[in-house]
């Protein structure tokens, strides 16, 4: 049976999107191939056919996925002053925190991301600088940029780690009310006024 000339592309989009949900939900590396392919309904022995290593795969998913959370996080020149402000809400949010596949990757997969080649770790840090320099310029402060960055994953790792719903919850409206107490971020940062 011939295949369509895009079923190798398709294919590879199909697996590197369920890669994506199982890896963020259960760990990379406790994935095997085998389990990987069963997902799209193959083979392990089709993988290869799509990626030469595992690491391929793991280097092709964090790159696409750090990309997409710093899309989401950072906007652009059109997004509401409001936008640092809604996103960290979002993103300090129990349905983040219980749906860890369709998150953020740094608190799902970071420690692997950690121990990964250095393209991998460079796309990451690439992401969080343009990510840190758009909120660095909405918030006027760069240290807070790189502090309100680390204050998310770190609440999201939290509240994934502990058992009960109730220090779940906690931990994220802590974390939001101290964000919303430390910054103005539902406004912009005053310009200065041009003299007459």
């Amino acid at each position: 049976m011939r295949y369509p000339s895009t079923h190798k592309e398709e294919t590879r989009k199909k697996l590197i999107g369920n890669a994506r949900a199982i890896a963020k939900r259960g760990g990379f590396g406790t994935t095997g191939v085998d389990d990987l392919m069963a997902s799209i309904g193959l083979t392990g022995g089709a993988f290869y056919g799509h990626y030469p290593s595992k690491e391929a795969l793991f280097a092709e998913l964090v790159e696409q996925e750090i990309t997409n959370s710093t899309d989401m996080l950072a906007g652009d020149e059109s997004s509401p002053p409001d936008h640092v402000a809604k996103r960290l809400r979002s993103y300090l949010s129990s349905y983040h925190a219980l749906h860890p596949e369709t998150g953020c990757v740094l608190p799902a997969l970071g420690p692997e991301i950690a121990r990964a080649g250095p393209e991998v770790r460079a796309a990451v840090e690439q992401g969080l600088k343009r990510l840190q320099k758009s909120w660095s310029g909405r918030i006027g402060d760069p240290d807070a940029a790189w502090a309100l960055i680390a204050q998310c994953v770190g609440a999201l790792v939290l509240s994934r780690a502990v058992e009960s719903e109730r220090t779940r919850k906690e931990i994220l409206a802590s974390s939001r009310r101290y964000i919303d107490q430390t910054h103005a971020l539902d406004e912009a940062p005053e310009k200065p006024s041009k003299a007459s």
